[in-house]
């Protein structure tokens, strides 16, 4: 079992979610069914948009299977909470300076999701 200082992303480089990972038989949708995976996206949501914008991207991934969760959703759900434990006392800071210079970058994968071919866009601005 990985401790809150190892975790050094909220989902590990080159993970893919697909609905085949989503249960497939009655007693696993009975397993899936206790787990409150809804409450905790919602609050990987909140905490994205409030103060962690780090995470972005895995709340948006693990959104997409909030219906239908298999266990891989939930353990990397999991692994996002870990994150956010390990580096909760990370924060921006902002400097005063007379130079104005505003760099953007971007970031696409193209068609990455597995279940509808549709690709996920990052950017930031400094």
């Amino acid at each position: 079992m990985q401790n809150c200082s190892s975790i050094t992303a909220p989902i590990v480089k080159g993970k893919i979610f697909s609905i085949n990972q989503c249960p497939q038989t009655t007693l696993e949708q009975k397993e899936m069914k206790i787990i409150p995976y809804a409450s905790k996206v919602e609050s990987l949501m909140y905490a994205q948009v409030s103060t962690r914008l780090d995470i972005a991207l895995a709340v948006r991934m693990l959104g997409r299977y909030q219906k239908d969760l298999g266990m891989e959703h939930w353990k990397a759900a999991k692994r996002v909470m870990r994150y956010l434990q390990g580096t909760k006392d990370y924060k921006l800071t902002y400097k005063y300076s007379n130079d104005l210079e505003v760099k953007g970058y971007a970031d696409l994968d193209f068609a990455k999701c597995m279940d509808s071919r549709k690709f996920t866009l990052g950017y930031i601005l400094f």
